[in-house]
């Protein structure tokens, strides 16, 4: 009989959807208060446990010379909405919403970028499972987020194992829906992200049936409206921002466990789970420039949803972006760090890791 945690043990909060989320979840903000002083302000969406969490854990909002007032958003969704309404200056998403907004013609641009593994990506099934390939998981029951960057992984996943959509049985669930409706035994697996993968991992009641690594591109963004970026003193301190998001970044490399401890209480994560989905997944990430590769690869997804019909339309992801921060930054295909443990197998240097748009 598969052992079942206490619902109180499972569900994290809503706000844990963090910037992978690009469903339609329902979702409300709050006012986050403010930092710095001057006579600019910009306004930053944020999640919990995300940028004002590892910004204030690095010391990066001291002697600001401008304001930052945080809104709190629970998903990506909502705080792009956000951006395009013009209520939100900048906030930080996945690499799947971003598509979304710009199918649904926002008004957004990608600024910023960081590239990491995709190692907390999964495809999750049952310790008891008998599925062993992600080959297996033909006429089998998979719960995702719609939209999410979990779904892509999904698709992406499913064509490297020579499967389409049609072949399983998809269940768009919610997180909390979907980690229910997997620890009861209802689907057959779960597509995911951290700190959701370290939390089934680290509750031992599941294991990993495949990851995104070599199958996503393990991007996450920042995004701004266009309206902050055409106000030459907000466009000047979302310069200054960005540099010190990516200074806080840089500072988890050296401070894991002291970040994972923050995290922890940020947003009520077990201490074990926040550090373990640290090393799998923050840790890794660089800051990278907003270049044509990464371009190139955002629109694979963009084609990939629109062939699927989730996108309305044909999506030009060039046109979301703006490049003018990139600085002397590394190319967006940069090696990211390599999570704690895991050694990559070798890649011939014809092998292109980005995921091929056949149908």
């Amino acid at each position: 009989m598969r052992r079942r945690l206490a619902p109180a043990a499972l569900l994290l909060p809503l706000a844990l959807l963090l910037t992978a989320c690009g469903g339609n979840s329902a979702a409300s903000t709050s006012d986050g208060g403010t930092d710095g002083h001057g006579s600019v302000t910009i306004d930053v969406g944020d999640q919990k446990g995300g940028s004002e969490a590892i910004l204030r854990a690095a010391g990066e909002l001291k002697n600001l010379d401008y304001k930052i007032k945080w809104s709190t958003f629970t998903s990506g969704p909502p705080l792009l909405e956000a951006v395009n309404a013009g209520a939100v200056d900048i906030g930080g998403v996945g690499n799947t919403p971003p598509v979304f907004a710009a199918g649904a013609g926002s008004k957004i641009k990608v600024v910023a970028a960081w590239h990491g593994t995709s190692k907390g990506d999964t495809v999750l099934v049952p310790n008891d499972s008998s599925l062993k390939s992600p080959e297996q998981l033909k006429g089998r029951s998979v719960a995702v987020a719609q939209g999410s960057s979990a779904h892509y992984q999904l698709v992406a996943s499913l064509r490297k194992a020579g499967l389409k959509p049609g072949d399983i049985k998809v269940k768009y669930l919610q997180p909390a829906d979907a980690l229910a409706a997997f620890t009861a035994g209802k689907v057959d697996a779960w597509a995911v992200w951290d700190p959701y993968t370290s939390q089934i991992l680290k509750a031992g009641q599941g294991r990993i049936l495949t990851d995104g690594d070599g199958v996503t591109n393990g991007l996450t963004f920042q995004v701004a409206a266009p309206a902050a970026l055409k106000d030459k003193k907000k466009a000047a301190a979302v310069k200054d921002y960005l540099e010190r998001l990516r200074r806080a970044y840089r500072w988890v490399y050296d401070h894991e466990e002291e970040w994972a401890k923050v995290w922890a209480k940020d947003t009520g994560l077990p201490e074990d789970v926040a550090l373990a989905a640290v090393k799998r997944t923050y840790t890794t990430r660089i800051a990278v420039a907003v270049d044509k590769p990464l371009i190139a690869s955002e629109q694979e997804i963009a084609d990939t949803f629109t062939a699927l019909k989730l996108i309305p339309r044909k999506v030009d992801f060039a046109a979301f972006t703006d490049t003018r921060f990139n600085g002397d930054l590394p190319p967006s295909t940069a090696a990211p760090r390599p999570a704690e443990g895991w050694n990559p197998p070798p890649r011939s240097p014809r092998e292109d890791p980005r995921p091929r748009h056949g149908w």
